[in-house]
């Protein structure tokens, strides 16, 4: 029996010139890459414009993000597309700003945190299981997990919740901006002049300026109640009462915007298209659907300590973040020449890092476009767990939101198929593209029903 494979974009043809290359990226990142990247260590891209080098050779990979990661920056061309909205947030600053961001931020994320966390994201989780409930006919998925993403997120950060007239509404911003900027655009690659305007699609910037309003509303706020000493104890005023330990200062209002748009961005995008991806999968593959159900169990035990036993499910999630990692690619800089393979990289070089296609090298996974999520426990999932697996980046760049992660993923899936059977709607077969991330060209579109109540 021929196995089912789960769907993956057409690469382009190998060889295509400039403007149709310009044309395929701006419609999506990842059908715009040749086939050979699957298999290739290092290919390098040059124009007259620029040249880039795409890195898969797994020592290449841990040398940029965890050996030399300060002789790789983070490229000033990612903000091209993303400064509107994220400013100067941890996502993009390099150097000693960054450092800091990250001496302030990363507190708030350690694993004691999770657990005083968790509370509030089972209330978004119980939520996301109310609102399925009252659907009849095909659910189109990532409208949902989008929505209890940003639950999530306004719960544990804010201690609100989405159906709040603030987080609603950047909710819905966010939904339209997301749809019209990608994570990567060709100013990631091109280096355009200063004084150059840059162009953006329709409604981007003032999406942005308005998600950053309300985002400094809901902040200056929460500043108000911490100088009152009646803010509650969740991650926005952990985040906004901790000082740099070196320095002792803390982020300013402004500061604050700019990281929350980011953890909006990588709390509830990347959650969200993850999530979308695992439920899908679990259509198309009953058999380890009914494995997490049955599962999920454990959940009856409402505590922080029933997360531990989600095995089945946390396997299911990591497997989809291979599948379908939320961000399909990073890109570096080289701050001095190199010699990589035989090959000389230029100062100023961009080092593209793509865990969409190192994810399902060739060379490197058994089995790498097929749904095996047993493969965790195998020498070869291990060993590439290791050295080719890269959802949350690695090194001291990692996301600090990672663990956090993977609670929120395998809690909600587990939730979900607690009390549905699910499949994929008739005729409806996704076709994954990048916008700011890896998403559904037209929706994920699944069919739900109720489970036997002796799941529940």
């Amino acid at each position: 029996m021929t196995q089912v494979m789960p769907p993956k974009p057409p690469a382009r043809p190998d060889r295509v010139s400039l403007w149709r290359y310009a044309k395929l990226f701006r419609q999506d990142i990842l059908s715009a890459q040749p086939a050979r990247l699957y298999r290739a260590w290092m290919a390098e891209f040059r124009t007259p414009f620029f040249r880039s080098f795409l890195v898969n050779q797994p020592d290449l990979v841990k040398l940029l993000l965890k050996e030399r990661p300060e002789d790789f920056p983070k490229s000033d061309r990612i903000a091209e597309g993303l400064k509107p909205l994220l400013g100067n947030s941890v996502f993009l600053t390099n150097g000693e700003a960054w450092k800091r961001q990250r001496r302030i931020i990363d507190p708030a994320f350690e694993g004691g945190r999770l657990k005083d966390t968790y509370p509030a994201m089972r209330a978004a989780a119980e939520e996301a299981v109310k609102r399925l409930e009252g659907r009849t006919g095909p659910v189109e998925i990532e409208e949902e997990t989008s929505h209890a993403a940003a639950d999530v997120i306004f719960r544990t950060l804010f201690s609100i919740p989405i159906d709040h007239e603030v987080a609603g509404e950047v909710f819905t911003r966010f939904r339209d901006y997301q749809r019209s900027q990608p994570l990567l655009n060709l100013a990631a690659f091109v280096p355009l002049p200063r004084w150059m305007p840059r162009l953006f699609r329709a409604g981007t910037r003032q999406n942005a300026k308005t998600i950053r309003a309300l985002i400094a509303q809901l902040t200056t706020e929460r500043m108000a109640a911490i100088k009152a000493g009646r803010a509650p104890d969740d991650l926005a005023t952990k985040i906004m009462t901790t000082q740099d330990p070196e320095t002792g200062s803390t982020f300013d209002t402004a500061e604050m915007v700019d990281q929350v748009a980011i953890f909006f961005l990588a709390g509830h995008e990347t959650s969200a298209s993850a999530l979308a991806w695992a439920l899908y999968l679990m259509a198309l593959y009953p058999d380890w659907q009914e494995r997490v159900a049955a599962e999920a169990a454990v959940l009856e035990d409402e505590s922080f300590a029933a997360v531990s036993r989600l095995k089945i499910s946390r396997d299911v999630f990591r497997e989809t973040l291979r599948l379908y990692p939320p961000v399909p690619m990073m890109v570096r800089e080289a701050a001095c020449p190199e010699r990589f393979r035989n090959r000389a990289v230029p100062k100023g070089a961009q080092m593209v890092l793509s865990p969409w296609h190192l994810h399902r090298h060739e060379r490197l996974w058994e089995n790498p476009d097929g749904f095996d999520p047993a493969r965790w426990g195998t020498e070869n999932g291990k060993q590439c767990q290791r050295d080719a697996y890269i959802p949350f980046s690695a090194g001291a760049r990692v996301c600090t939101g990672a663990g956090f992660a993977m609670v929120e993923g395998p809690l909600l899936l587990s939730m979900i198929l607690r009390r549905f059977r699910i499949e994929p709607a008739a005729g409806k077969a996704p076709v994954p593209v990048a916008h700011l991330t890896v998403r559904s060209k037209n929706g994920i579109w699944l069919q739900l029903s109720p489970r036997q109540p002796k799941l529940l």
